[in-house]
Protein backbone atom coordinates (compact mmCIF):
# COMPACT_ATOMS: atom_id res chain seq x y z
CA UNK A 1 0.00 0.00 0.00
CA UNK A 2 1.38 3.40 -1.03
CA UNK A 3 2.06 5.83 1.78
CA UNK A 4 1.55 9.58 1.66
CA UNK A 5 5.29 10.10 1.16
CA UNK A 6 5.33 7.57 -1.70
CA UNK A 7 2.46 9.25 -3.54
CA UNK A 8 3.85 12.75 -3.09
CA UNK A 9 7.26 11.60 -4.27
CA UNK A 10 5.81 9.89 -7.35
CA UNK A 11 3.30 12.52 -8.47
CA UNK A 12 4.49 15.91 -7.22
CA UNK A 13 7.59 18.08 -6.93
CA UNK A 14 6.71 19.46 -3.51
CA UNK A 15 9.55 20.70 -1.32
CA UNK A 16 10.58 18.92 1.85
CA UNK A 17 8.98 21.70 3.89
CA UNK A 18 5.65 21.22 2.07
CA UNK A 19 5.77 17.44 2.54
CA UNK A 20 6.46 17.86 6.25
CA UNK A 21 3.46 20.20 6.55
CA UNK A 22 1.15 17.69 4.82
CA UNK A 23 2.41 14.99 7.18
CA UNK A 24 1.48 17.21 10.10
CA UNK A 25 -1.99 17.82 8.62
CA UNK A 26 -2.56 14.08 8.26
CA UNK A 27 -1.23 13.57 11.78
CA UNK A 28 -3.86 15.93 13.18
CA UNK A 29 -6.83 15.36 10.94
CA UNK A 30 -8.57 12.56 12.85
CA UNK A 31 -9.57 15.26 15.32
CA UNK A 32 -10.88 17.42 12.46
CA UNK A 33 -12.83 14.50 10.94
CA UNK A 34 -14.48 13.71 14.27
CA UNK A 35 -15.37 17.33 14.95
CA UNK A 36 -16.76 17.71 11.40
CA UNK A 37 -18.73 14.42 11.41
CA UNK A 38 -17.27 14.05 7.91
CA UNK A 39 -14.83 12.11 5.76
CA UNK A 40 -11.63 13.94 4.92
CA UNK A 41 -9.71 13.53 1.67
CA UNK A 42 -6.38 15.16 0.82
CA UNK A 43 -5.91 16.13 -2.83
CA UNK A 44 -2.86 17.38 -4.71
CA UNK A 45 -2.57 18.69 -8.26
CA UNK A 46 -0.50 16.53 -10.59
CA UNK A 47 -0.05 19.48 -12.99
CA UNK A 48 0.13 23.27 -12.82
CA UNK A 49 -3.52 24.18 -12.29
CA UNK A 50 -3.12 27.71 -13.64
CA UNK A 51 -1.28 26.56 -16.76
CA UNK A 52 -3.31 23.45 -17.61
CA UNK A 53 -7.11 23.55 -17.92
CA UNK A 54 -7.13 19.74 -17.99
CA UNK A 55 -5.10 19.37 -14.82
CA UNK A 56 -5.84 16.30 -12.74
CA UNK A 57 -6.10 16.03 -8.99
CA UNK A 58 -4.96 13.00 -7.00
CA UNK A 59 -6.20 11.77 -3.64
CA UNK A 60 -3.15 11.00 -1.48
CA UNK A 61 -4.76 10.39 1.94
CA UNK A 62 -8.15 9.59 3.47
CA UNK A 63 -9.61 9.79 6.96
CA UNK A 64 -12.99 8.50 8.17
CA UNK A 65 -14.77 9.93 11.21
CA UNK A 66 -15.42 7.94 14.35
CA UNK A 67 -18.43 10.13 15.16
CA UNK A 68 -20.54 9.54 12.01
CA UNK A 69 -21.13 7.01 9.18
CA UNK A 70 -18.57 7.19 6.40
CA UNK A 71 -19.45 8.63 3.00
CA UNK A 72 -16.86 6.60 1.07
CA UNK A 73 -17.02 2.86 1.64
CA UNK A 74 -14.23 2.36 -0.89
CA UNK A 75 -10.61 3.45 -0.54
CA UNK A 76 -10.14 6.76 -2.35
CA UNK A 77 -6.34 6.94 -2.00
CA UNK A 78 -4.76 6.92 -5.45
CA UNK A 79 -7.92 8.03 -7.24
CA UNK A 80 -7.44 10.67 -9.93
CA UNK A 81 -10.39 12.97 -10.47
CA UNK A 82 -10.89 15.55 -13.18
CA UNK A 83 -12.34 19.05 -12.78
CA UNK A 84 -15.76 17.95 -14.02
CA UNK A 85 -15.94 15.22 -11.38
CA UNK A 86 -14.89 17.34 -8.40
CA UNK A 87 -15.16 21.04 -9.31
CA UNK A 88 -14.89 22.44 -5.78
CA UNK A 89 -11.35 21.10 -5.42
CA UNK A 90 -10.20 22.84 -8.60
CA UNK A 91 -12.05 26.01 -7.60
CA UNK A 92 -10.33 25.99 -4.24
CA UNK A 93 -6.93 25.45 -5.85
CA UNK A 94 -7.48 28.43 -8.13
CA UNK A 95 -9.18 30.80 -5.67
CA UNK A 96 -6.96 29.70 -2.72
CA UNK A 97 -10.00 29.94 -0.44
CA UNK A 98 -12.59 27.66 1.14
CA UNK A 99 -15.26 26.61 -1.37
CA UNK A 100 -18.55 24.99 -0.33
CA UNK A 101 -20.87 22.90 -2.46
CA UNK A 102 -24.22 22.66 -0.72
CA UNK A 103 -24.27 21.72 2.95
CA UNK A 104 -22.33 18.45 2.74
CA UNK A 105 -19.01 19.23 1.01
CA UNK A 106 -16.28 21.77 1.68
CA UNK A 107 -12.93 22.22 -0.06
CA UNK A 108 -10.26 23.77 2.15
CA UNK A 109 -6.90 24.95 0.75
CA UNK A 110 -3.90 23.69 2.69
CA UNK A 111 -1.46 26.59 2.89
CA UNK A 112 2.24 26.32 3.68
CA UNK A 113 3.90 29.71 3.81
CA UNK A 114 2.76 31.68 0.78
CA UNK A 115 1.74 28.63 -1.26
CA UNK A 116 -1.37 26.43 -1.44
CA UNK A 117 0.12 22.93 -1.63
CA UNK A 118 -3.00 20.74 -1.41
CA UNK A 119 -6.76 20.72 -0.90
CA UNK A 120 -8.60 19.07 1.98
CA UNK A 121 -12.24 18.12 1.40
CA UNK A 122 -14.89 17.46 4.04
CA UNK A 123 -17.71 15.21 2.87
CA UNK A 124 -20.57 14.69 5.32
CA UNK A 125 -23.12 11.90 5.00
CA UNK A 126 -26.25 13.48 3.41
CA UNK A 127 -28.52 10.95 5.11
CA UNK A 128 -27.52 12.28 8.53
CA UNK A 129 -30.22 14.92 8.79
CA UNK A 130 -31.44 15.69 12.29
CA UNK A 131 -31.61 18.57 14.72
CA UNK A 132 -28.14 19.39 15.99
CA UNK A 133 -27.61 19.08 19.74
CA UNK A 134 -25.22 21.04 21.93
CA UNK A 135 -22.36 18.60 21.34
CA UNK A 136 -22.70 18.74 17.57
CA UNK A 137 -22.90 22.53 17.54
CA UNK A 138 -19.74 22.78 19.66
CA UNK A 139 -17.92 20.20 17.51
CA UNK A 140 -18.81 21.84 14.20
CA UNK A 141 -17.95 25.33 15.39
CA UNK A 142 -14.45 24.23 16.39
CA UNK A 143 -14.05 22.27 13.13
CA UNK A 144 -14.88 25.37 11.07
CA UNK A 145 -12.31 27.38 13.02
CA UNK A 146 -9.63 24.72 12.42
CA UNK A 147 -10.44 24.60 8.69
CA UNK A 148 -10.04 28.36 8.47
CA UNK A 149 -6.67 28.07 10.25
CA UNK A 150 -5.57 25.35 7.79
CA UNK A 151 -6.46 27.64 4.89
CA UNK A 152 -4.37 30.39 6.50
CA UNK A 153 -1.40 28.12 7.21
CA UNK A 154 -1.57 28.50 11.00
CA UNK A 155 -2.64 24.91 11.76
CA UNK A 156 -1.03 22.49 12.36
CA UNK A 157 1.91 24.25 13.97
CA UNK A 158 5.40 23.07 12.93
CA UNK A 159 6.55 23.51 16.55
CA UNK A 160 4.20 20.99 18.12
CA UNK A 161 5.06 17.35 17.47
CA UNK A 162 2.11 15.23 16.46
CA UNK A 163 1.59 12.03 18.43
CA UNK A 164 -1.49 10.21 17.14
CA UNK A 165 -1.00 7.28 19.51
CA UNK A 166 -1.24 9.17 22.79
CA UNK A 167 -3.02 12.39 21.90
CA UNK A 168 -6.59 12.57 23.24
CA UNK A 169 -9.39 12.43 20.69
CA UNK A 170 -12.62 14.38 20.63
CA UNK A 171 -14.57 11.33 21.82
CA UNK A 172 -12.30 10.86 24.82
CA UNK A 173 -13.31 14.17 26.35
CA UNK A 174 -13.97 17.53 24.64
CA UNK A 175 -14.10 20.95 26.29
CA UNK A 176 -14.62 24.30 24.56
CA UNK A 177 -13.54 27.39 26.48
CA UNK A 178 -14.19 31.03 25.58
CA UNK A 179 -11.66 33.86 25.39
CA UNK A 180 -11.86 34.30 29.18
CA UNK A 181 -10.99 30.65 29.80
CA UNK A 182 -14.49 29.68 30.98
CA UNK A 183 -16.10 26.43 29.91
CA UNK A 184 -18.69 26.94 27.18
CA UNK A 185 -19.31 23.24 26.60
CA UNK A 186 -17.97 20.01 28.13
CA UNK A 187 -18.85 16.63 26.64
CA UNK A 188 -20.16 13.86 28.90
CA UNK A 189 -16.86 11.96 28.62
CA UNK A 190 -14.90 15.07 29.60
CA UNK A 191 -17.13 15.58 32.62
CA UNK A 192 -16.66 11.92 33.60
CA UNK A 193 -12.87 12.27 33.33
CA UNK A 194 -12.95 15.30 35.62
CA UNK A 195 -15.17 13.45 38.07
CA UNK A 196 -12.54 10.66 38.20
CA UNK A 197 -9.98 13.36 38.89
CA UNK A 198 -12.00 14.39 41.94
CA UNK A 199 -14.38 17.12 40.68
CA UNK A 200 -17.71 17.01 42.49
CA UNK A 201 -19.54 19.72 40.49
CA UNK A 202 -20.35 20.58 36.89
CA UNK A 203 -17.81 22.19 34.55
CA UNK A 204 -20.05 24.62 32.67
CA UNK A 205 -19.18 28.25 33.32
CA UNK A 206 -16.14 27.46 35.48
CA UNK A 207 -12.60 28.76 34.98
CA UNK A 208 -11.05 25.60 33.56
CA UNK A 209 -7.45 26.50 34.44
CA UNK A 210 -8.30 27.07 38.11
CA UNK A 211 -10.43 23.93 38.36
CA UNK A 212 -7.76 21.76 36.73
CA UNK A 213 -5.00 23.18 38.93
CA UNK A 214 -6.97 22.29 42.06
CA UNK A 215 -7.31 18.65 40.99
CA UNK A 216 -3.78 17.74 39.84
CA UNK A 217 -1.73 16.04 42.55
CA UNK A 218 1.71 17.44 41.75
CA UNK A 219 1.78 21.21 42.43
CA UNK A 220 4.33 21.86 39.69
CA UNK A 221 2.31 19.92 37.08
CA UNK A 222 -0.89 21.62 38.20
CA UNK A 223 0.57 25.11 37.77
CA UNK A 224 2.11 24.21 34.40
CA UNK A 225 -1.16 22.84 33.03
CA UNK A 226 -3.09 25.87 34.27
CA UNK A 227 -0.55 28.21 32.68
CA UNK A 228 -0.79 26.42 29.33
CA UNK A 229 -4.59 26.48 29.34
CA UNK A 230 -4.45 30.25 29.85
CA UNK A 231 -1.66 30.64 27.29
CA UNK A 232 -3.74 28.86 24.64
CA UNK A 233 -6.20 31.73 24.82
CA UNK A 234 -3.52 34.12 23.62
CA UNK A 235 -2.48 31.97 20.67
CA UNK A 236 0.45 29.99 22.08
CA UNK A 237 1.42 26.64 20.58
CA UNK A 238 -0.58 23.54 21.45
CA UNK A 239 0.40 21.63 24.56
CA UNK A 240 0.23 18.01 25.69
CA UNK A 241 0.86 16.68 29.17
CA UNK A 242 0.22 13.63 31.29
CA UNK A 243 -0.67 14.21 34.93
CA UNK A 244 -1.85 12.31 38.00
CA UNK A 245 -4.97 13.46 39.79
CA UNK A 246 -5.94 11.60 42.98
CA UNK A 247 -5.25 8.13 41.64
CA UNK A 248 -6.33 8.79 38.04
CA UNK A 249 -3.88 9.38 35.17
CA UNK A 250 -5.07 11.78 32.47
CA UNK A 251 -3.76 13.17 29.21
CA UNK A 252 -4.58 16.80 28.62
CA UNK A 253 -4.12 18.67 25.36
CA UNK A 254 -4.78 22.34 24.66
CA UNK A 255 -5.36 23.71 21.17
CA UNK A 256 -5.64 27.41 20.44
CA UNK A 257 -8.35 28.60 18.05
CA UNK A 258 -7.32 31.70 16.08
CA UNK A 259 -9.16 31.91 12.77
CA UNK A 260 -8.32 35.09 10.83
CA UNK A 261 -5.66 35.82 13.43
CA UNK A 262 -8.11 36.51 16.28
CA UNK A 263 -8.53 34.34 19.38
CA UNK A 264 -11.99 32.80 19.75
CA UNK A 265 -11.07 30.53 22.64
CA UNK A 266 -9.50 27.11 22.79
CA UNK A 267 -10.15 23.36 22.70
CA UNK A 268 -9.11 21.22 25.66
CA UNK A 269 -9.09 17.45 25.13
CA UNK A 270 -8.95 15.07 28.09
CA UNK A 271 -8.32 11.33 28.10
CA UNK A 272 -8.45 9.02 31.11
CA UNK A 273 -5.51 6.63 30.63
CA UNK A 274 -5.35 5.10 34.09
CA UNK A 275 -5.80 1.51 32.85
CA UNK A 276 -3.65 2.08 29.78
CA UNK A 277 -0.77 3.24 31.93
CA UNK A 278 -0.93 0.06 33.98
CA UNK A 279 -0.54 -2.01 30.82
CA UNK A 280 2.20 0.24 29.45
CA UNK A 281 4.36 -0.30 32.48
CA UNK A 282 4.81 -3.91 31.38
CA UNK A 283 6.47 -2.67 28.17
CA UNK A 284 8.93 -0.33 29.83
CA UNK A 285 11.40 -3.06 30.69
CA UNK A 286 11.37 -4.27 27.08
CA UNK A 287 12.12 -0.80 25.68
CA UNK A 288 14.81 -0.31 28.27
CA UNK A 289 16.39 -3.61 27.25
CA UNK A 290 16.56 -2.59 23.58
CA UNK A 291 18.18 0.73 24.44
CA UNK A 292 20.61 -1.02 26.77
CA UNK A 293 21.65 -3.34 23.91
CA UNK A 294 22.41 -0.33 21.69
CA UNK A 295 24.34 1.22 24.58
CA UNK A 296 26.46 -1.89 25.07
CA UNK A 297 27.13 -2.23 21.33
CA UNK A 298 28.28 1.39 21.35
CA UNK A 299 30.59 0.71 24.30
CA UNK A 300 32.05 -2.37 22.62
CA UNK A 301 32.68 -0.48 19.37
CA UNK A 302 34.36 2.33 21.27
CA UNK A 303 36.59 -0.26 22.95
CA UNK A 304 37.52 -1.67 19.55
CA UNK A 305 38.29 1.84 18.30
CA UNK A 306 40.47 2.52 21.35
CA UNK A 307 42.41 -0.73 20.81
CA UNK A 308 42.96 0.08 17.13
CA UNK A 309 44.12 3.58 18.06
CA UNK A 310 46.53 2.15 20.63
CA UNK A 311 47.87 -0.33 18.10
CA UNK A 312 48.40 2.37 15.46
CA UNK A 313 50.61 4.33 17.84
CA UNK A 314 52.95 1.34 18.19
CA UNK A 315 53.40 0.89 14.43
CA UNK A 316 56.36 2.34 12.56
CA UNK A 317 54.91 1.73 9.11
CA UNK A 318 53.09 4.89 7.97
CA UNK A 319 50.77 3.04 5.57
CA UNK A 320 49.62 0.64 8.29
CA UNK A 321 49.13 3.51 10.74
CA UNK A 322 46.94 5.38 8.24
CA UNK A 323 44.87 2.25 7.59
CA UNK A 324 44.25 1.76 11.30
CA UNK A 325 43.32 5.44 11.71
CA UNK A 326 40.72 5.08 8.97
CA UNK A 327 39.37 1.97 10.67
CA UNK A 328 39.07 3.94 13.93
CA UNK A 329 37.00 6.58 12.14
CA UNK A 330 34.70 3.99 10.54
CA UNK A 331 34.13 2.14 13.79
CA UNK A 332 33.50 5.43 15.61
CA UNK A 333 30.87 6.49 13.07
CA UNK A 334 28.95 3.24 13.61
CA UNK A 335 29.30 3.63 17.38
CA UNK A 336 27.74 7.11 17.18
CA UNK A 337 24.67 5.66 15.42
CA UNK A 338 24.19 3.13 18.22
CA UNK A 339 24.71 5.86 20.81
CA UNK A 340 21.86 7.85 19.25
CA UNK A 341 19.69 4.71 19.12
CA UNK A 342 20.34 4.09 22.81
CA UNK A 343 18.66 7.44 23.51
CA UNK A 344 15.87 7.07 20.95
CA UNK A 345 12.45 5.52 21.52
CA UNK A 346 11.39 5.25 17.87
CA UNK A 347 14.49 3.74 16.17
CA UNK A 348 15.05 6.91 14.14
CA UNK A 349 18.21 8.99 13.82
CA UNK A 350 18.75 12.70 13.25
CA UNK A 351 21.51 12.55 10.65
CA UNK A 352 22.46 16.22 11.04
CA UNK A 353 23.35 15.69 14.69
CA UNK A 354 25.51 12.66 13.93
CA UNK A 355 27.38 14.39 11.09
CA UNK A 356 28.05 17.45 13.24
CA UNK A 357 29.51 15.20 15.94
CA UNK A 358 31.63 13.24 13.43
CA UNK A 359 33.23 16.30 11.81
CA UNK A 360 35.60 17.03 14.75
CA UNK A 361 36.62 13.36 14.81
CA UNK A 362 37.43 13.45 11.09
CA UNK A 363 39.49 16.61 11.56
CA UNK A 364 41.41 14.96 14.41
CA UNK A 365 42.40 11.94 12.33
CA UNK A 366 43.20 13.94 9.18
CA UNK A 367 46.72 12.79 8.30
CA UNK A 368 47.50 15.11 5.39
CA UNK A 369 46.24 18.63 6.00
CA UNK A 370 45.00 19.97 9.34
CA UNK A 371 44.18 23.38 7.76
CA UNK A 372 41.08 22.06 5.96
CA UNK A 373 37.77 22.86 7.62
CA UNK A 374 34.34 21.25 7.09
CA UNK A 375 31.00 23.13 6.81
CA UNK A 376 27.43 21.85 6.43
CA UNK A 377 24.49 23.50 4.62
CA UNK A 378 20.86 22.37 4.53
CA UNK A 379 19.27 19.53 6.49
CA UNK A 380 19.84 15.83 5.99
CA UNK A 381 16.82 15.01 8.16
CA UNK A 382 15.71 11.93 10.09
CA UNK A 383 16.28 8.37 8.89
CA UNK A 384 15.41 4.92 10.14
CA UNK A 385 18.18 3.06 11.91
CA UNK A 386 18.66 0.56 9.10
CA UNK A 387 19.38 3.32 6.56
CA UNK A 388 21.17 5.74 8.87
CA UNK A 389 24.23 3.52 9.40
CA UNK A 390 25.21 3.07 5.71
CA UNK A 391 24.38 6.72 4.96
CA UNK A 392 26.62 7.95 7.78
CA UNK A 393 29.40 5.68 6.52
CA UNK A 394 29.06 7.03 2.98
CA UNK A 395 29.12 10.66 4.08
CA UNK A 396 32.15 10.25 6.34
CA UNK A 397 34.07 8.36 3.66
CA UNK A 398 33.38 11.05 1.05
CA UNK A 399 34.30 13.88 3.41
CA UNK A 400 37.48 12.11 4.50
CA UNK A 401 38.37 11.40 0.87
CA UNK A 402 37.96 15.10 0.00
CA UNK A 403 40.08 16.16 2.98
CA UNK A 404 42.93 13.75 2.27
CA UNK A 405 43.07 13.77 -1.53
CA UNK A 406 41.64 17.13 -2.56
CA UNK A 407 44.30 19.46 -1.18
CA UNK A 408 48.04 19.87 -1.31
CA UNK A 409 49.89 19.53 1.99
CA UNK A 410 49.75 22.73 4.01
CA UNK A 411 47.07 24.34 1.82
CA UNK A 412 43.99 25.76 3.54
CA UNK A 413 40.60 24.85 2.12
CA UNK A 414 36.95 24.05 2.76
CA UNK A 415 34.95 20.87 2.36
CA UNK A 416 31.26 21.79 2.17
CA UNK A 417 28.39 19.33 2.75
CA UNK A 418 25.26 20.66 1.01
CA UNK A 419 21.98 18.79 1.53
CA UNK A 420 18.67 19.24 -0.28
CA UNK A 421 15.79 17.01 0.84
CA UNK A 422 12.49 16.81 -1.06
CA UNK A 423 9.57 14.40 -1.06
CA UNK A 424 11.39 12.08 -3.43
CA UNK A 425 15.12 12.41 -2.91
CA UNK A 426 17.90 13.34 -0.56
CA UNK A 427 20.58 15.06 -2.65
CA UNK A 428 23.93 15.67 -1.01
CA UNK A 429 26.87 17.41 -2.69
CA UNK A 430 30.25 17.24 -0.96
CA UNK A 431 32.32 20.01 -2.54
CA UNK A 432 35.97 20.79 -1.96
CA UNK A 433 37.80 23.80 -3.37
CA UNK A 434 41.04 21.88 -3.75
CA UNK A 435 43.19 20.92 -6.72
CA UNK A 436 40.56 18.80 -8.47
CA UNK A 437 40.56 15.26 -9.80
CA UNK A 438 43.66 13.73 -11.33
CA UNK A 439 43.76 13.27 -15.09
CA UNK A 440 41.95 10.14 -16.25
CA UNK A 441 40.26 9.51 -12.90
CA UNK A 442 37.34 7.08 -12.99
CA UNK A 443 35.14 6.35 -9.99
CA UNK A 444 34.24 2.91 -11.31
CA UNK A 445 37.92 1.95 -11.73
CA UNK A 446 39.14 3.43 -8.47
CA UNK A 447 40.85 0.83 -6.27
CA UNK A 448 40.81 2.89 -3.06
CA UNK A 449 39.18 1.01 -0.19
CA UNK A 450 37.15 4.04 0.90
CA UNK A 451 35.54 4.56 -2.51
CA UNK A 452 34.92 0.83 -2.87
CA UNK A 453 33.06 0.87 0.44
CA UNK A 454 31.06 3.90 -0.69
CA UNK A 455 30.08 2.36 -4.04
CA UNK A 456 28.89 -0.82 -2.35
CA UNK A 457 26.86 0.94 0.34
CA UNK A 458 25.23 3.38 -2.10
CA UNK A 459 24.16 0.73 -4.60
CA UNK A 460 23.31 -2.20 -2.30
CA UNK A 461 22.19 -0.66 0.98
CA UNK A 462 20.73 2.69 -0.09
CA UNK A 463 19.59 2.04 -3.67
CA UNK A 464 21.05 5.40 -4.67
CA UNK A 465 23.56 6.85 -7.11
CA UNK A 466 26.96 8.50 -6.76
CA UNK A 467 29.03 10.72 -9.03
CA UNK A 468 32.51 12.21 -8.61
CA UNK A 469 33.35 14.99 -11.09
CA UNK A 470 35.05 18.38 -11.45
CA UNK A 471 33.04 21.24 -9.95
CA UNK A 472 32.05 24.30 -12.03
CA UNK A 473 33.24 26.36 -9.04
CA UNK A 474 36.65 24.70 -9.10
CA UNK A 475 37.70 21.70 -7.11
CA UNK A 476 35.64 18.51 -6.95
CA UNK A 477 31.98 17.62 -6.35
CA UNK A 478 30.86 14.26 -4.98
CA UNK A 479 27.13 14.06 -5.77
CA UNK A 480 25.03 11.56 -3.81
CA UNK A 481 21.34 10.90 -4.49
CA UNK A 482 19.31 8.63 -2.18
CA UNK A 483 15.62 7.79 -2.83
CA UNK A 484 13.24 8.56 0.03
CA UNK A 485 9.78 7.67 -1.26
CA UNK A 486 10.31 3.91 -1.13
CA UNK A 487 12.60 1.49 0.63
CA UNK A 488 15.89 0.49 -0.87
CA UNK A 489 15.94 -2.49 -3.29
CA UNK A 490 17.71 -4.67 -0.67
CA UNK A 491 14.72 -4.42 1.69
Amino acid sequence: MSTLSDLLAEHTDLTGEAVDHLQRVVGEWQLLADLSFADLLLWVGTDDVDASPDAKILCVAQCRPTTAPTVFTEDMVGAVVSESQHPTVMDSLVTRDIVSSGSNTDSVPVRCGDHVIAILTRDANPTRQRTAGALEVAYRGCADDLCRMISEGTFPSPVERTDVNSSPRAGDGFIRVDTDGRVVYASPNALSAYHRMGLATDLSGTDLASVTRSLITDPFDSQEIADHIRASLSGSEGYRMEADARGATVLIRTLSLRPRGESVGAIVLVRDVTEVKRRDRALLSKDATIREIHHRVKNNLQTVAALLRLQSRRLENDEARVALSESVRRVTSIALVHEMLSMSVDEEIDLDEIVDRLVPIMLDVATVNPRVRVAREGKLGVFSAERATPLVMVLTELVQNAMEHGFDAGTAGVVRISADRSARWLDVVIHDDGRGLPTGFSLEKSEGLGLQIVRTLVSVELGGSLGLHPSPRGGTDASLRVPLGRRSPRT
